[in-house]
């Protein structure tokens, strides 16, 4: 896995579809190859990672094992629930409820716990602090069921976990990765001039048509969840894009299809694919009656990582998984890290 990172990328997401999907093995897999390269690599998360009980399900799970000169950015109140020993080198500004956000460096390996900022704002300032402190490449661990990590304004790459947690119907699985995938893989806008029109509209939380003039008529709403009906009475003959800069949802979709044809004309434009909060057969549903989205910034899909097991007991066989998985994904590594191979 450090191939498809080392040199080509300073900050690196790995986010899990669920809970036990494999985000841990595949960090300390990554943590490790590091390690036997002597690439020194930041480590932090969004939520808290490396507890050996997973609190929510009350199952164990893999934690977090680094090696001498790991920088980590973490909670001043994780400190002492890990063994390995760090030399905090930096206090920064953020603060959670579980203490100051501090960088430390790992003067002895062991096992740590990470609990970092809270925004991701914060988590992005963070990484480039630990890049500035040496750090050839820097980890973002993510939380529980949350793809904001992927946002390629906070990682420039991302790895995405997945596994038998999610069905005990391995078809239902691999659907449900698709879709992450896809989603994901969104196609962006590739008009320059009209990208920027849509970053500053974005940017502003504007919702918004541009016509094949690129004229911009703004929409007086202040979110679209609700607002698919009001959407659609704003599409005209002209119209090429619509900007949602907030969550796509289900009923927005639907409430716009029903108030006019005209949605087949254009392209709904979000700023990436974390923003569609939509499951797979309704995109599926969306995909079939013309609806077509794009964004403004594509998100670098770089690796899938398979788990077959799930903390309910039943499993899939890991070969039949692995070969499964790739005979659907074709174009992203998919790995199963315990099993070896790509």
């Amino acid at each position: 896995m450090l191939e498809l990172i080392q040199g080509r990328y300073k900050t690196i997401s790995i986010v899990g579809m669920a809970k036990n999907s494999g985000k841990t093995v595949a960090l300390n897999h990554l943590i490790g190859e590091a390690m036997e390269e002597g690439v020194i690599i930041g480590i932090t998360s969004i939520g808290r990672d490396g507890e050996s009980l997973d609190i929510v399900t009350e199952t164990e799970k893999p934690r977090i094992y680094v090696e001498e000169g790991t920088l980590i950015a973490t909670a001043t109140g994780m400190l002492p629930l890990g063994d390995a020993n760090m030399e905090i080198i930096k206090v920064t500004e953020y603060r959670t409820p579980l203490g100051e956000i501090v960088i430390c460096r790992v003067k002895d390996e062991g096992y740590v716990e990470i609990a970092g900022p809270q925004l991701l704002s914060e988590i992005k300032n963070v990484a480039d602090m630990m890049i500035s402190l040496g750090a050839n490449f820097v980890i973002i661990d993510g939380a529980l069921d949350r793809l904001s990590q992927a946002a390629p304004s906070i990682s420039e790459a991302t790895i995405l976990s997945t596994g038998a947690v999610l069905s005990r119907d391995i078809n239902k699985v691999i659907e449900e990765t698709i879709h992450v995938v896809n989603t994901l893989s969104l196609p962006m806008v590739e008009d320059e001039e009209v990208r920027n029109i849509i970053r500053e509209l974005i940017d502003n939380n504007e919702i918004a048509t541009i016509d094949e003039n690129n004229k911009v008529t703004n929409i007086p709403l202040k979110t679209a969840l609700n607002g698919g009906h009001i959407i659609g009475d704003y599409l005209r003959d002209d119209s090429r894009y619509l900007v949602i800069p907030g969550s796509l949802v289900k009923k927005t979709i639907e409430d716009l299809t029903r108030t006019t044809r005209k949605y087949k004309n254009i392209d709904i434009v979000i700023r990436d694919g974390t923003k569609i909060f939509i499951n797979s057969r309704d995109w599926l549903q969306f995909l079939n009656q013309g609806i077509k989205v794009k964004v403004l910034e594509p998100i670098n899909l770089i690796g899938i990582t398979l788990n077959p097991y799930a903390p309910a007991g039943y499993y899939f066989e890991p070969s039949e998984f692995l070969l499964k998985m790739k005979s659907y994904i074709t174009k992203i590594p998919v790995m199963d890290l315990v099993l070896g191979g790509e």
